[in-house]
């Protein structure tokens, strides 16, 4: 188990201890008020923590309080270290971005795209280009996910099954065969869509590497990092945070049971998009690997250019999500954010309205994780709760606000 612990003064590393302690005000009125069960906060900067801040529970019905080894599920958290699986296996010269990922997975050999119609009726055209590695990087491939409720191909995702899971029983390999088999949104490239690609990279780096994704991920990612309380399942149930909802009339934040069992036994279907549990402790260490090019405690994952081509918006002309993206949900906003290689990629501060710095990358998760890598800054920032959706509150842009608003040298 990863320690955590503040390790330097606030003042040596620039910041104002007290304009920290602000954050800690500040997400304690959502749990006074009943809309957070529980939040924990780290802000580390040259490599060392400055802040560690938590309140409120774990399990609000027993009233198990937030602790510093909280696990915690973090979805969408998930994608950028399938990324950084992909990026091991390019490196080492066993995949290419451009190549077409039928070389691995024949079933996206022939992929359709959706041209007019609807759910029960699409009507479809070949794609004009293949699906490639480096659409499932950045969601340009033309997939979808269920949830989105803005698509006739939504609609179809969700009468196959997914919207907010698997179908019981459906393995990884299977999931893809079924999504090859659904129609695209656009062309290859043509768009950006949050969207099951990240899960469909997860089977490549399977199929690449002969080892299941939470075998990859252990051997390759989190072990060397020291990253033991990270994978499909919770190292420690007793340790698992409970996950909550807003009721739709008070706001408060209530039980969800069902949402609730995820983690606590090996899934079906080892989702690269949104499957692992981890906690603040190893997280933290995930991201200063990504902050220091790729290498953590003389243990080196990637090669600092390639971190570097993760971090780097790979919209055409450098242009926002807003700019290329479809108007839906996504784990960040899309005005003055770019799309890398598995992250958002911070490219204007001002159209932004942040305090943060442009060359930020960053991503969060369904249940309201977030974390965001400032190499300008060199400080690695993470938040966790587990309230879904990630939509509820403006809990990321407060926390950016509340950070560097305390960063004063």
């Amino acid at each position: 188990m990863a320690n955590l612990k503040v390790d330097v003064e606030p003042a040596e590393a620039g910041f104002d201890a007290d304009r920290l302690k602000r954050v800690d005000a500040h997400f304690d009125r959502y749990v006074e008020n009943g809309r957070l069960p529980g939040w924990l906060a780290v802000v580390s900067r040259h490599g060392r923590i400055v802040h560690l801040g938590r309140g409120g529970h774990s399990d609000v019905e027993a009233g198990t309080p937030v602790e510093t080894d909280t696990l915690w599920r973090i979805f969408s958290m998930t994608k950028p270290i399938t990324s950084v699986a992909a990026m091991i296996l390019a490196e080492e010269g066993l995949l290419e971005l451009d190549d077409p990922i039928s070389q691995w997975l024949p079933e996206f050999a022939s992929p359709r795209v959706f041209v007019k119609g609807s759910a029960l009726k699409p009507y479809t055209e070949p794609a004009t280009e293949p699906i490639r590695v480096w659409h499932l990087l950045t969601h340009t491939a033309g997939l979808t996910y269920g949830f989105h409720h803005g698509h006739p191909v939504d609609a179809i995702y969700r009468k196959a099954g997914f919207e907010w899971g698997t179908p019981p029983g459906a393995d990884l390999a299977s999931c893809c065969e079924q999504w090859a088999s659904l129609p695209l949104l656009f062309q290859p490239g043509a768009e950006w869509n949050y969207s099951i690609a990240t899960d469909v990279l997860g089977r490549v780096v399977e199929v690449v590497s002969g080892q299941s994704l939470d075998e990859f991920f252990a051997s390759r990612i989190f072990s060397p990092l020291g990253m033991t309380d990270t994978g499909f399942v919770a190292s420690s149930v007793s340790r698992l945070a409970s996950l909550y909802v807003p009721d739709p009339a008070s706001g408060r934040a209530v039980r969800n049971e069902a949402f609730g069992r995820l983690g606590t036994s090996r899934p079906d279907c080892l989702s690269g998009g949104g499957g692992l549990v981890s906690s603040a402790a190893d997280y933290w260490r995930f991201t200063e690997m990504l902050l220091r090019g790729g290498e953590l405690d003389g243990v080196r994952l990637l090669s600092p250019r390639t971190v570097s081509l993760m971090a780097s918006n790979h919209l055409p002309g450098h242009v926002d999500l807003e700019e290329y993206g479809r108007p839906l949900f996504a784990e960040m906003p899309f005005d003055g954010h770019g799309f890398g290689l598995g992250f958002s990629v911070l490219e204007d501060p001002v159209k932004a309205r942040t305090l943060s710095s442009a060359g930020e990358f960053a991503w969060g998760g369904a249940a309201s994780t977030a974390f965001w890598v400032d190499p300008d800054e060199d400080v690695t920032v993470g938040f966790y709760t587990q309230l879904l959706p990630s939509s509820t509150y403006r809990l990321r842009s407060q926390l950016r606000q509340l950070v560097y608003q305390a960063l004063v040298d």
